[in-house]
């Protein structure tokens, strides 16, 4: 999947990413000049930072992107972002590694309801017609989140380890 947007060149060279955020393309273009950079799909620290980059016209993409990761992670892999954040057995919180990453599912429920109604206020999404979606995932995130934790328990169980493998 590739998204164009325009970027200047001066606002992304100020973009900081690591190696593990190489795995998404995006092209940004300036006057004569051609650059590609790349994030992680499944991080929503680099679409985040890509967001407050662009112009505003392409925000709308960028919104449902990252509420979209925070509604799949709290869906499908519950048990991967709490392990992550929380030791599973004792329930207290990791220390922060350097460079990595820490976001509580709480957060993620957060960081989702906020980026929905990011997206349904975005003059975009009147056009598109999905204000409204928008809008219901906003107010009802974690019923969102319902279908795909069943999904994810019935069907997946024992595949999600798997999956991104």
């Amino acid at each position: 999947m590739v998204l164009k947007a325009r970027m200047s060149l001066k606002k992304a060279s100020r973009l900081r990413f690591t190696d593990r955020d190489l795995d998404f393309l995006i092209e940004c273009r300036s006057p004569g000049v051609s650059d590609k950079l790349r994030f992680n799909d499944m991080d929503i620290r680099s679409p985040k930072g890509f967001c407050e980059a662009v112009d505003d016209e392409f925000r709308l993409g960028f919104y449902k992107r990252i509420a979209d990761i925070c509604l799949f992670m709290l869906g499908i892999f519950p048990d991967a972002v709490e392990e992550k954040f929380r030791y599973p057995h004792s329930g207290k919180i990791r220390p922060k590694a350097v460079g990595e990453m820490r976001v509580s599912p709480e957060e993620y429920a957060k960081e989702g309801r906020k980026f929905y109604k990011l997206a349904a206020e975005h003059y975009s999404a009147e056009e598109l017609e999905l204000a409204d979606v928008f809008w219901a995932l906003h107010e009802n995130f974690d019923h969102a989140k319902k279908p795909l934790n069943f999904i994810s328990d019935h069907y997946l169980r024992y595949q999600r380890k798997f999956l991104f493998a």
